[in-house]
């Protein structure tokens, strides 16, 4: 038996990778668990293991009393001088137990705790080996596919990919093969959780790190990346080389290395940015194909304001605003796409004069305008039918706008007026001074 106990310790910590030392602990906890199942919570018991000669002793401890009250913890002279004989009154008297002798219920119970023992420092063992594997990419089988997401086989251990990390529209069956990025490594009661990601941005990092030797080398460095998925992505890429292209790197011959990329994710379009020291030009790159003709900066605010030709402005804002949205992400400024015409109509007085009324917008002075409506005057004397169209607002709210724009009107006029006649005295103290200096002039030539 007792060999046969090593052998078991052996072979279960070879074959799990478990310590023989943490076994040889989870055993003595299971087998002082059954005993205490066998003789109650309150016996005083100590266990131990011999590793030289495999075996299990027991020992339970009793107080040495003449009149026993409490047989779990007490046991009577005449009996302690039985089992020692130098046995005296007061003396913790340690009785070896025969493990053989906890019974069958004993023995089921012990055997229930050391499997769930085992279990645990599986679990731990496991969690130490992937809980400093975040950021890396593992492969592994789909195992099960329901609700919560998919259930991914990685050899020693488990892992979760939820439905939010998964890229839309992408179909796993059991059996199939699964890429993806270690998000993170939760402890949990059942055991260690590693959660998986194939949307986040790093799985594409980690991607071009395994197919891009200059990148894995350090030479060409992605200095940050942004993802639709499923859609659209944009990295931006720097070299430390000069004479290595950080594009032309990740792209790699004939396009092979970006579209190996590509083909893991599902056809996800890759924007390849080369990065900028400048801000405006890394904005410029980041929205490319578009051309761009302007860029005015906001630094307190860290925004930028982009004017593009009118017939670039759908290119450069992309479906639904992807494009630039991707841009912003990547370059950490807030972009503001405007095309030509609107920014030359936004430096008009009648515009700016539009939008100092409340709750009128951007959007519905650029229809205003559009619609010939481009000034104050010509908002007041606009039908409120006409304006309903325009704007979508109820015939009230107009109402209440436009008494606003005759208020706007009446103030701008009586600031227009108090300029001109400022105007006029600075013009007249002018010409009084021109006149002055000329006399002067007069005074002071020669008389022949």
């Amino acid at each position: 038996m007792a060999s046969e106990l090593k052998r078991l310790i052996d072979q279960v910590s070879r074959e799990k990778g478990i310590d023989r030392a943490v076994l040889i602990d989870t055993l003595v906890e299971a087998v002082k668990s059954a005993i205490k199942k066998r003789y109650g919570s309150k016996v005083d018991v100590e266990v131990s293991y011999s590793d030289e000669f495999g075996e299990m002793e027991a020992f339970t401890f009793k107080e040495v009393v003449e009149d026993v009250k409490d047989p779990e913890k007490q046991i009577s002279l005449e009996e302690a001088r039985s089992l020692d004989p130098e046995s005296e009154i007061g003396d913790e008297l340690g009785i070896r137990m025969d493990t053989d002798t906890l019974g069958r219920i004993a023995a089921q119970s012990a055997k229930q705790v050391i499997i769930q023992k085992m279990k645990d420092a599986e679990r731990e063992a496991t969690y130490e080996e992937y809980k400093d594997r975040k950021r890396e990419i593992v492969t592994g089988i789909v195992q099960k596919v329901d609700r919560s997401g998919i259930i991914v086989n990685l050899g020693r251990a488990e892992a979760i990919l939820p439905v939010k990390e998964q890229i839309p529209r992408e179909v796993y069956r059991q059996g199939d093969r699964i890429r993806a990025y270690i998000l993170d490594v939760k402890k949990i009661s059942k055991g260690p959780q590693i959660v998986l990601s194939r949307t986040h941005p790093d799985f594409l990092i980690q991607l071009f790190r395994i197919e891009v030797p200059e990148v894995s080398d350090g030479t060409v460095s992605i200095l940050a990346a942004a993802r639709e998925p499923g859609s659209r992505a944009k990295i931006a890429v720097v070299s430390k080389d000069p004479d290595v292209d950080p594009v032309g790197a990740c792209v790699g011959m004939k396009g092979s290395r970006v579209q190996a990329v590509v083909q893991e994710l599902r056809g996800e379009k890759i924007d390849i940015v080369p990065w900028n020291l400048d801000p405006a030009k890394f904005v410029v790159n980041a929205l490319a194909p578009a051309i761009i003709n302007k860029v005015i900066i906001d630094q307190t605010n860290r925004s930028m304001e982009v004017i593009v030709p009118d017939d670039q402005l759908s290119l450069a804002i992309g479906r639904r605003g992807q494009n630039v949205r991707l841009a912003s992400r990547i370059t950490g400024w807030h972009i503001d796409v405007k095309s030509e015409s609107r920014y030359e109509r936004q430096k008009q007085a009648g515009y700016q004069a539009l939008l100092h009324i409340d709750t009128l917008s951007e959007e519905m002075a650029d229809k205003l305008y559009e619609a010939g409506i481009t000034s104050l005057s010509d908002f007041c004397e606009a039908g409120l039918d006409e304006l309903e169209s325009l704007t979508g607002l109820s015939p009230s709210a107009l109402e209440a706008m436009q008494a606003q724009a005759q208020t706007l009107l009446a103030t701008s006029g009586e600031l227009e007026a108090d300029e001109m006649n400022q105007h006029e005295a600075e013009n007249n103290a002018e010409d009084e001074g021109e006149t002055q200096e000329s006399e002067s002039e007069e005074r002071a030539e020669p008389v022949e």
